[in-house]
């Protein structure tokens, strides 16, 4: 699908130029990113800069340089950083949850969700990709979609196949499609949409999942 306004930025190869090896290193990197989602809420994609991040990090400009070629890989890495956290927090989640109840485990990876668009900076503008450039993450929804269903397989006892791989992406898309009506009416996630979610996903989920695991 063509896209209408072809992004000013040439498409990064890989979020970092360089990974940091060092500890010292690794720190101004996450100071970088942290300052990155911490403007993306202030003042939007459009306007960051990688100056701004910068002063923001308290970190010479050629530091930013060091580990991005222009302001879209960092906001990749920081989509990268995003999906590696929403993985970390689900499997946490899910390890709460009774083995075999699929219910509860999609609801974790669900609430998670919510749970971090209301509160991680700069998630609600960059998740797991950049809206305002389709192309910076092609496969975000395929990314994140990979990773739950991985949990699921292992939390149901059943292998990572092509159906469940299959299934959850869907039910990521479906999500993804109905969240964004919903935060768009309410800042916050308007409630009545999502419930309508999470009713849409047990009723989608009932179908394979459950039938799997009789």
């Amino acid at each position: 699908m063509p896209h209408r306004n072809p992004p000013k930025e040439p498409r990064p190869t890989g979020p970092l130029r360089r990974t940091p090896v060092q500890q010292r290193s690794a720190e101004r990197l996450t100071r970088i990113l942290d300052a990155c989602a911490d403007l993306l809420d202030e003042v939007g994609y459009e306007d960051l800069s990688t100056r701004a991040v910068a002063q923001r990090a308290d970190v010479p400009i050629g530091s930013v340089y060091r580990f991005f070629g222009n302001k879209r890989a960092m906001a990749d890495a920081l989509a990268h950083r995003n999906l590696d956290l929403y993985a970390e927090r689900v499997a946490a989640r899910v390890a709460g949850v009774e083995r075999g109840d699929w219910r509860g485990a999609v609801d974790a990876a669900f609430d998670e969700y919510l749970a971090m668009k209301r509160t991680v900076p700069g998630f609600g503008l960059v998740d797991f990709g950049i809206p305002s450039a389709p192309d910076a993450m092609p496969d975000a929804n395929s990314d994140v979609a990979e990773r739950v269903a991985a949990l699921l397989a292992d939390h149901l006892d059943r292998p990572l196949d092509a159906r469940l791989r299959r299934t959850v992406l869907v039910g990521v898309e479906a999500v993804d499609a109905v969240l964004q009506l919903a935060f768009r009416v309410d800042p916050s996630g308007d409630p009545s949409l999502i419930d309508e979610t999470r009713t849409l996903l047990h009723a989608y989920f009932a179908g394979s999942l459950a039938a799997a695991t009789r």
